[in-house]
């Protein structure tokens, strides 16, 4: 491709909310532009980059058995409501209405229109496994879209759903998309995490998500560097020590009524008390499908939201209000777990043991002091309802845990009979019985994968790109057009490494040196080829985006030397 013919608008400066470093190299380097909120245009160079993400994962999905086709985007209600999501999945479901009244959505995910369509094909376990593919284009209508296409409310996606007989039949399908899926991100170059995870509103029992790790991350990973556990904060459990100071023998001391004035918080009442947040349960006050819950954890720490929703077997979880709190004979700020009668208690493993705890009094500037957790609350119910914290140890083998951020671009999960139960996705075994297909669905955000390669593989000139999935193999720069022989040369270039195989951006703009050199390495295609001043000797200079080597070759040398680095 010539580059002056080639729709590549650069910028110098960048919109001041694009905040990660992906969202603004690709708005510089003209790969998109945004036409409204979270939605956006691949232009030429974006557009190949996708493409080239695209082309490993079909090859990795077909290798591990996998059938490509395309779905629609716009689904009917009534499948929705049938697999119960329609109101379970949320604000995020981009709903409409048809000229007719009838309501549809754009397809978020595809486990109800994948399901009907193999329910209605497939009838004998003659025909399983089977696994489907598609690569498509989904909508979200996100609170808060943000980091360009990190969190869009348009993006291409491929997901997949697999189809078995039994589980053990699932296991095999799972595991071959497990390692697929870790073959399309390391030929994509990027550095990840398969992390233990919640499934949310896809359901399901197993589940892994792949994490690309980067600074700008919005999920937090929770992994130990002596083995190989990873989970992400949803789901990540650890390990407590309770210290000496904490569970101190205090055999004779009963729980006493300390007049705490205004104090509400655990940092305020820490202050005033003068002790650790460690000594503190604190009680946070929960509705569950109508029933008044209190959880109680350790001061310095916070409830996992989604850890309790799954103890307490529920979808949502509320807070209550102060007159609902006040309906149980507490009040807002000064909730404990002694006295309540009329109210479930769970507790976080973090607070077993505790001797010498302090807890709200259920009274208005009153606190509990020296509270002895196994006699004042021994039959309560201890669950992990916590995120992991700073210093915590492993539950697999000890060592202290590591946090990391990470961005997801790709999710496997175990469906089960979820989807072909409320649906009706049956089979006839070999003794005539039917049976409900066993589901599992496989996601990659391969939009998302491309926004997460650009964070990993960049410096303060611009992109460097994996050469896997660059847009163009090599940046053919001539160095002053209007001379005969630079350019004469430059055009053989051009087409013995187009012949060969590889693909090439010729820089043949009327352009200052300068500005060549500064767009390609804000482009970063992996090698660099400047025919200038030894064009008459045959001589160019070659100069390597990732490693910054520059060195000059013979023309002759070439198309070796690019085989040899591109393999």
């Amino acid at each position: 491709m010539r580059q002056q013919r080639l729709l590549n608008p650069t910028l110098r400066d960048v919109p001041g909310d694009a905040e990660a470093a992906s969202h603004r190299l690709m708005l510089r380097a003209g790969l998109i532009r945004q036409l409204s909120s979270g939605i956006y245009s691949y232009l030429p160079l974006g557009l190949k980059a996708l493409g080239h993400i695209q082309t490993i994962v079909r090859e990795e999905m077909d290798r591990a058995g996998a059938q490509e086709m395309l779905m629609p985007a716009l689904h009917p209600a009534e499948l929705w409501k049938a697999s119960g999501r329609w109101d379970v999945y949320g604000p995020e479901l981009m709903r409409l209405q048809d000229r007719h009244g009838r309501e549809f959505a754009l397809g978020a995910t595809h486990e109800e229109v994948i399901t009907t369509l193999v329910k209605d094909e497939i009838h004998s376990y003659k025909k399983l496994p089977l696994t489907l593919y598609q690569i498509q284009t989904k909508y979200r209508d996100e609170r808060r879209p943000r980091f360009g296409l990190l969190r869009g409310r348009e993006f291409l996606m491929k997901d997949a759903y697999s189809f078995d007989r039994s589980t053990s039949g699932l296991d095999a399908s799972y595991q071959a998309m497990f390692d697929a899926y870790v073959n399309i991100f390391t030929r994509c170059g990027l550095q990840f995490r398969a992390v233990e995870a919640d499934s949310g509103a896809i359901g399901g029992t197993d589940t892994h998500e792949f994490m690309a790790l980067a600074d700008v991350g919005e999920d937090t990973i929770v992994h130990c560097p002596a083995c190989q556990y990873a989970a992400n904060l949803e789901k990540a459990s650890g390990t407590i020590t309770n210290t000496s100071a904490t569970t101190a023998e205090m055999p004779n001391t009963q729980p006493a009524k300390v007049h705490t004035p205004g104090i509400t918080s655990i940092k305020q009442l820490s202050q005033f008390l003068r002790i650790e947040p460690q000594q503190i349960i604190k009680s946070v006050a929960v509705q569950a499908n109508g029933e008044p819950v209190i959880a109680l954890i350790r001061g310095d720490l916070e409830i996992n939201e989604i850890k309790l929703k799954h103890v307490l077997g529920v979808d949502e979880i509320t807070m209550l209000s102060e007159t609902e709190i006040a309906a149980l004979g507490s009040i807002a700020g000064f909730i404990g777990p002694i006295g309540l009668s009329s109210v479930r208690l769970i507790a976080d493993s973090s607070i077993q043991g505790l001797t010498d705890a302090v807890v709200g009094a259920n009274e208005a500037d009153y606190h509990l002091q020296h509270v002895d957790v196994q006699r004042e609350l021994a039959d309560i119910l201890y669950a992990d309802v916590r995120n992991v914290g700073q210093g915590e140890n492993c539950s697999h083998c000890g060592h202290e845990l590591a946090f990391a951020k990470g961005i997801e671009v790709g999710h496997v999960f175990k469906l089960g009979t979820k989807y072909s139960e409320s649906l009706g996705a049956s089979f006839t075994d070999e003794n005539g019985l039917s049976e409900p297909m066993i589901m599992g669905c496989y996601g990659i955000g391969v939009s998302r994968v491309l926004a997460a390669v650009i964070e990993q593989h960049q410096d303060e000139r611009g992109i460097s790109w994996p050469n896997a999935i660059a847009p163009y193999s090599i940046h053919l720069l001539t160095v002053q057009v209007k001379d005969e022989a630079r350019m004469t040369l430059s055009e053989e270039l051009y087409l013995s490494l187009t012949r060969a195989g590889f693909s090439v951006l010729w820089d043949d703009r009327e352009e200052r040196p300068g500005v060549k050199f500064n767009d390609a390495d804000l482009l970063g295609f992996p090698l660099r080829l400047t025919v200038g001043k030894k064009a008459n000797e045959r001589i160019i200079e070659c100069k390597e985006r990732r490693s910054g080597s520059a060195y000059e070759l013979n023309v002759e040398q070439l198309l070796t030397h690019c085989q040899s680095f591109f393999n």
